[in-house]
């Protein structure tokens, strides 16, 4: 019998191979030197480019993006608990650009949907035939009662990687033994929902290593999370002394925060720490406001066949600023949801129709820096909605030995390694 870890990778790679059925027939290139723009150079953005031009070698494609550099939030956990360097999650477009595609180093600001025009802050103009975004998650600050951009420069989120990763780090580096770290986790959804769970376990590992008298409470607006029992389980073999998590049954939610005495408040405590790491409400990026294609919830409702909006004609929407449930917001989700677009946009410029395929979704996360669990999943866009394939995915087996933990940490490796090469290399 296969084990769990083998028997989930072979449903990814069955949910990828899905992707064969959207080729294109040789004939059908008919509208190849088309005007695509791509706006947000993550994993979403970079992978949906370089897909494109494979398909449409053609085509002009063109990526804005204000970043120079991406630095992957993937992995970057072990960063803040001093496991990796910030620099290994770094990623420059320069193959990108070698492979023919246009890199344009600016902000979009705003989008004319029906000019068919991007707009850039310098005031220059990108016209194009269709526009994918993937504009990532911004905090919706004021959201959290006192937290805002100035209280993340004391209490970073670093829910974006890049210089609040490094500002969290430093501060636990420069925490004195016997402080105490508090994490804020915010209700669903966000941004990769095992997220703050993989970053506690890095943060309890680095205090139990190096500052053995402090602890880390987690403070969570929810009373469940994904990979709960298998979290739980890591926690209580290697870090009952170091790590304590509280639900909103257990007046675990935030309700404000207060950066100058460094104290956060629930309904009937309120706690005070050394580094407090607040996780706030979050939204689709900026610029998917200023094109219409968010809606009241903050996020984008896309067409699961093609991720076209459903605000906007000829604009798509890919990664986690979308509503794609139950797909979670992940960059795995981001990698597949860019080639499906970008099929999806191949096949309308040369006026066909976007076809059903099937997706899928995997998620690492470290308890220790060799041991990690994983939860997968597969779905369907049949029909125009996005629904769980039943019996397909899963989860790390409960109480698995350390060699399936630390299989698991080699296989992420691989992964991070496998996505970043494909999206960056």
């Amino acid at each position: 019998m296969k084990s769990p870890i083998i028997s989930r990778r072979g449903l990814i790679q069955t949910g990828l191979l899905g992707l064969g059925g959207l080729a294109l027939p040789l004939n059908a290139l008919s509208q190849s030197n088309a005007s695509i723009v791509i706006v947000g150079g993550g994993f979403g953005g970079a992978s949906a480019g370089r897909t494109l031009k494979d398909l449409l070698p053609s085509a002009e494609i063109t990526l804005i993006e204000a970043n120079a550099n991406y630095t992957a939030c993937p992995f970057s956990n072990l960063v803040i608990a001093t496991e990796r360097p910030l620099s290994a999650q770094e990623f420059s477009y320069d193959r990108l650009q070698a492979a023919g595609i246009s890199i344009i180093s600016a902000r979009a600001t705003s989008v004319d949907a029906s000019g068919q025009i991007v707009e850039l802050q310098d005031g220059s103009q990108v016209p194009y035939d269709r526009l994918i975004l993937s504009p990532g998650v911004d905090m919706r600050w004021g959201a959290l009662e006192g937290y805002s951009q100035e209280a993340a420069e004391r209490h970073p989120h670093a829910w974006k990687a890049g210089a609040q990763t490094q500002l969290l780090r430093d501060q636990l580096v420069a925490l004195e033994d016997g402080e105490n770290v508090v994490m804020t986790v915010p209700p669903a959804p966000y941004r990769c929902p095992p997220g703050p769970y993989e970053r506690a376990s890095m943060i309890a590992h680095y205090l139990k290593t190096n500052r053995p008298r402090s602890k880390l409470i987690i403070l969570d607006a929810k009373d469940s999370f994904s990979k709960m029992a298998l979290f739980q389980e890591a926690w209580a073999e290697h870090y009952p002394d170091h790590l304590e998590w509280r639900g909103a049954l257990d007046d675990g939610a935030v309700s404000r925060v207060d950066a100058n005495l460094k104290t956060v408040y629930t309904d009937f405590d309120e706690l005070s720490a050394a580094v407090i790491n607040v996780i706030p409400p979050q939204k689709a990026g900026q610029i998917a406001d200023a094109a219409g294609v968010s809606d009241q919830t903050g996020w984008c409702p896309i067409d699961p066949l093609s991720f076209e909006s459903k605000l906007q004609p000829k604009v798509h929407v890919i990664g986690d600023a979308t509503i794609a449930a139950p797909m979670p917001k992940s960059a795995f989700s981001a990698n597949l949801q860019a080639k499906v677009c970008a099929f999806a946009v191949a096949r309308l410029l040369s006026d066909l129709e976007p076809i059903a395929t099937t997706l899928a979704n995997t998620c690492y996360s470290y308890t220790t820096p060799d041991e990690a669990i994983s939860i997968a999943g597969v779905y369907s866009n049949v029909g125009g909605q996005l629904s769980s394939v039943s019996g397909a995915g899963g989860v790390s087996p409960l109480n698995g030995d350390k060699a399936v933990r630390q299989a698991e940490a080699a296989q992420a490796a691989h992964w991070f390694q496998t996505i970043t090469n494909e999206a960056f290399g």
